[in-house]
């Protein structure tokens, strides 16, 4: 039987038979439509890449707010979008390993405080000029820039000066840091013509696909770049992202083929889903995580006392059953989890009512705390927000919760409001993590959480180039944000996408969702 599927998925990878007819022998030979979908997906790498037609994808997370500015990228549809036209100096693969992308190579010092990248020759930017070091100095120099407002902006302040060398960048770093290079694949960092300083949201980079479709909060779309230095990627001919913010509207246009992936499923809907012949849902361990954030610097959540009853109120398992379906794992109230190298296991903090009720005793609070969450916030955030609603209510605590419309949620309710739901995809390294959320000079610092304490030994950890001593500095530092941050973290969840029959070459990344973001230009339309 194995043999006789293997063969007609090969014809279906060849485009002599259906994908319809196969899946109707598979099914009369007594296969599920699943296991049959993870043949044609074997078969389909096999046969490789296949070039041409629209490649579609419907996406939770636009806003009508939305900018092409890589500087001010805050949701999904942005990164992705981004991801498509634009390029970094590194890249990270799906095994976590930083690959050369527009550095062909790069190096630090014995020290780790200067590090030198060589720029690649020959690479054209979408307006037809080529890539220089420049242009990297310059796109450097602007999220370094406080007036620029970029999302970066707290992991490029620890660099003193960069200059040029020929035909490399030099970092000169304020401080040793022994992952340096990992923090220049950040999104943010799209390598722009001049940096971007002339027109930072015109769209103009690198990367496989040329903007032809701005449409802000409703399409975007782009057409293959003819003059791509790589081949390795951007094999449809155009793509378009159709922002869906609807769970239920996404999962039909997936399912009625008007989109060809789709991401953020929630998992409540997974085994509906999964009994559609042409979908195939696509689940993946990553380091992002579903949580709420309390700003420690606005009463009454500048009370220490007040934090540690909001983290006690929390039923952590009942999250990851109810809101996660089991396709994720419990949160530690740190955005720091077993998958990280340097990960150190902290005493796993449980819903205690009595405990709960102590803290928000001695906190002197009394009335109803005013928590924000949307759709948006991510999969099943209202339906969370009603179980934490819940659960503290048997502590005594009285949460009001304010659903809040999907657009706009993300420039008015995250990183201002000072309780609200919402979600982090995680970060390589626990430098990038901590050096974006919670340093104390951090633009995404949402928590306001300022600890001079914290700062100190983030920047140690850094240059620490023992790894048991680091590993150490980690588990000190994931214990002060445990114990006092204004990160309630309940789970980690799985990245849930979802493809239709057309989609081949997918790879699972738990980098971010939809393959680190890179499926629209690395995977292709079958035949």
């Amino acid at each position: 039987m194995t043999d006789e599927l293997g063969f007609l998925s090969g014809r279906v990878a060849k485009g002599k038979l259906s994908r319809r007819e196969f899946l109707g022998r598979a099914a009369a030979l007594g296969v599920s439509a699943a296991f049959a979908n993870n043949l044609l997906a074997t078969a389909a790498m096999a046969e490789g890449p296949v070039k041409g037609g629209l490649l579609k994808a419907g996406l939770q997370g636009g806003a009508a707010t939305d900018s092409l500015d890589p500087a001010t990228i805050t949701n999904n549809v942005q990164f992705i979008f981004s991801r498509q036209w634009g390029e970094q100096l590194v890249q990270l693969d799906a095994e976590r390993q930083l690959q050369p992308a527009l550095a062909e190579e790069w190096g630090p010092s014995k020290d780790a405080k200067v590090w030198t990248f060589k720029i690649r020759k020959g690479v054209q930017f979408h307006n037809g000029k080529e890539l220089t070091p420049t242009d990297v100095l310059t796109t450097m120099q602007r999220h370094s820039d406080a007036n620029s407002k970029s999302g970066a902006l707290g992991i490029m302040q620890g660099i003193d000066k960069i200059a040029v060398d020929g035909q490399s960048v030099v970092f000169t770093l304020k401080d040793a840091n022994a992952d340096f290079a990992f923090l220049l694949d950040d999104y943010h960092l799209v390598i722009q013509p001049n940096g971007g300083k002339d027109s930072p949201t015109a769209g103009i980079g690198t990367g496989p696909y040329k903007v032809t479709v701005n449409d802000v909060g409703v399409r975007l779309g782009g057409e293959r770049f003819a003059g791509y230095w790589r081949d390795d990627r951007g094999y449809a001919d155009q793509i378009e992202i159709a922002v869906i913010n609807d769970g239920t509207a996404r999962n039909t246009a997936l399912q009625s083929g008007q989109v060809d992936m789709i991401n953020r499923v929630d998992p409540k809907v997974v085994e509906l889903l999964k009994r559609f012949p042409n979908i195939t849902i696509r689940n993946v361990g990553g380091r992002g995580h579903w949580y709420f954030t309390c700003q420690c610097n606005t009463p009454p959540f500048d009370n220490s006392d007040l934090r540690l009853a909001l983290k006690y109120a929390i039923d952590r398992e009942e999250m990851v059953q109810k809101i996660l379906g089991g396709y994720g794992s419990i949160g530690n109230d740190t955005p720091i989890s077993n998958t990280y190298p340097l990960f150190t296991e902290l005493e796993q903090r449980k819903y205690d009512a009595d405990k709960a009720a102590f803290h928000y005793k001695k906190s002197g609070h009394s009335g109803s705390l005013l928590l924000r969450t949307s759709d948006i916030a991510f999969p099943g955030a209202v339906e969370a927000a009603q179980l934490y609603q819940q659960s503290a209510a048997k502590a005594g605590i009285t949460i009001e919760i304010k659903r809040e419309p999907n657009d706009g949620y993300w420039e008015e309710v995250w990183n201002k409001q000072p309780f609200y739901a919402t979600s982090f995809g995680g970060r390589p390294t626990q430098d990038l993590t901590y050096s974006l959320l919670y340093q104390s000079k951090a633009a995404w610092n949402e928590f306001r959480f300022f600890n001079e304490k914290f700062d100190q030994m983030l920047v140690q950890a850094r240059g620490e180039l023992d790894a048991d001593k680091r590993k150490r500095l980690y588990a000190d530092m994931g214990q002060i944000v445990r114990d006092e941050g204004g990160a309630i973290i309940p789970m980690f969840n799985d990245f849930i996408d979802a493809t239709g029959p057309r989609v081949g070459g997918w790879v699972a990344d738990g980098n971010q969702e939809l393959m680190g973001g890179y499926a629209l230009s690395k995977c292709w339309l079958q035949a």
